[in-house]
């Protein structure tokens, strides 16, 4: 890997010319469904895994934390990283490590093995969970972007409830091992897609080292944050583990890995879109784990038929998230993503009276519902980030809001959890965790609402400002992704013309 790299060949940006390269959506899509699946498939083999390996549960454990601890504490810093490599080789080095790493942890001889492929893994997916975005922002036109970012923004969440049914039917019939290897289909197509149709240019260089120090400051405060969440239902005292997240937190934001995510958001305006995802994710995440525990263990449904209901979810999304797209380029990215939340939010509602006597037809429908608002929501509030950022951010921004989502699907069963416990009886705490999900989906809702309004009055600042130094071009660049197609592109001479006149 060179050390060097030449700054007109750095970083993500268009894929070249006015080519829309749809295969490389295609490969954000695929990319993203499989790293989702890799997030949730390996929870229900951690007691083969304990058996097969001879180990605790506990140190079975490992093999689904040691996978998602690096994979959101390199989030950051990978993007940072991506801004300064050409995507192509980036892409084809992730995609590779994360495949040999699957195998790897497939023929593991004991524990130590698989715990070291999955950290491995985790660090590979998290370039792959960056350049998702990147790959689907780049590859087509702006006025196309919210249709493009629909695509890994919905196989993404798709493979996240999937990988359960799958895990459970490759457990039955193959064994544990074979979890780790049905992917490898998926990372091989998208390969081959990255290495025929992905832009050469740019080159692979070390990450600087402040990138490591970044790196385990965040790892450092999601981990702190997790674990106090996971012990408090035993003693709530177990919460104070997660302070230290706070202070630390602070310090990497003034670090130089910190600074410039800081200055995204602020340029951008982005801020409360990025915690609106977090909010939406994390009600998603604690609304699918309670509703499977309670089909399981509350209503004694097997688990095909437990699979079968929670597939009204991804089957919701994935039908409106076909059209999310289409209405985000139409209407307005931030229109639809206030839309798309606010279906969301009322499925999660309509769920909350929850009944032991409901059949598994009453929760379909409810959990189609509030898939609908998740397959709207996502693509268009993953273009509203993208569109927003400048083209020599789109890494960092796209990291951004992967970091989000990551933590909120994290937080959400812990969340869930902890108000299950909170409620006393079964079905009671599982009203108390449904209410929480509702009320999680609610508050992205009024984030939205606010990032609509804050950027109104940055237009408005901005354009005064402007005024009588824009001589060039009345064209003002708006941190506004939500705007209707072709009506808030920025072009390159609006960009040298808003730069000098700044």
């Amino acid at each position: 890997m060179s050390a060097q790299q030449p700054p007109a060949t750095g970083g993500p940006g268009r894929t070249g010319g006015a080519e829309d390269r749809w295969s490389l959506v295609v490969a954000a899509g695929l990319l993203s469904f499989v790293a989702m699946l890799d997030m949730n498939v390996v929870n229900l083999a951690l007691t083969d895994i304990a058996d097969g390996l001879d180990v605790s549960p506990t140190t079975a454990q490992w093999a689904v934390l040691g996978y998602q601890l690096p994979l959101v504490a390199l989030l950051l810093p990978a993007g940072r990283w991506l801004d300064q490599v050409g995507t192509r080789s980036a892409l084809l080095l992730a995609v590779t490590g994360f495949a040999l790493c699957s195998v790897l942890a497939a023929v593991a001889p004991w524990a130590s093995w698989l715990i070291a492929a999955r950290l491995a893994q985790g660090a590979f997916g998290a370039v792959l969970f960056v350049l998702m975005p990147v790959l689907a922002a780049t590859a087509v036109r702006p006025e196309l972007r919210g249709r493009a970012m629909s695509v890994p923004a919905t196989l993404g969440p798709l493979g996240a409830v999937t990988g359960p049914v799958l895990g459970g039917l490759l457990l039955d019939h193959v064994g544990w091992r074979a979890i780790f290897l049905v992917k490898l289909p998926i990372c091989l197509a998208a390969l081959v897609i990255a290495y025929r149709n992905a832009p050469r240019g740019g080159r692979l260089r070390l990450p600087d080292r402040g990138s490591l120090g970044d790196a385990a400051l965040i790892g450092s405060a999601v981990a702190a944050v997790l674990l106090g969440l996971t012990l408090a239902p035993d003693a709530p005292v177990w919460l104070l583990l997660a302070l230290p997240a706070v202070p630390l937190v602070v310090f990497w934001l003034r670090r130089p890995g910190g600074r410039p995510v800081a200055a995204v958001l602020r340029e951008s305006g982005t801020a409360a879109v990025n915690a609106s995802v977090l909010a939406l994710a994390a009600g998603f995440a604690a609304n699918h784990y309670l509703l499977a525990q309670h089909l399981r263990r509350d209503d004694g449904i097997s688990a095909t038929g437990t699979a079968l209901t929670m597939l009204a979810f991804p089957l919701g999304m994935v039908l409106a998230g076909r059209f999310g797209g289409r209405l985000a380029d139409r209407w307005g990215a931030r229109p639809t993503a206030l839309t798309g939340a606010s279906v969301t939010a009322l499925g999660m509602l309509l769920l909350v009276p929850l009944d032991t006597g409901w059949g598994p037809l009453d929760i379909s429908w409810r959990l189609a519902l509030a898939g609908a608002g998740m397959g709207l929501n996502g693509g268009p509030v993953q273009a509203l980030v993208m569109t927003a950022a400048r083209p020599e951010q789109l890494a960092t921004a796209g990291s951004a809001v992967q970091l989000a989502r990551s933590l909120g699907f994290a937080l959400g069963p812990a969340l869930a959890t902890a108000a299950t416990l909170a409620g006393g009886a079964a079905t009671t705490g599982a009203r108390a965790g449904l209410v929480l999900a509702t009320l999680s989906a609610v508050v992205a809702v009024g984030l939205l609402t606010l990032h609509h309004r804050n950027t109104r009055t940055t237009s408005s600042t901005r354009t005064t400002s402007t005024k009588g130094t824009t001589s060039t071009t009345g064209t003002v660049r708006t941190t506004d992704a939500a705007q209707p197609a072709g009506t808030a592109v920025r072009t390159d001479r609006t960009d040298r013309t808003d730069r000098a006149g700044r």
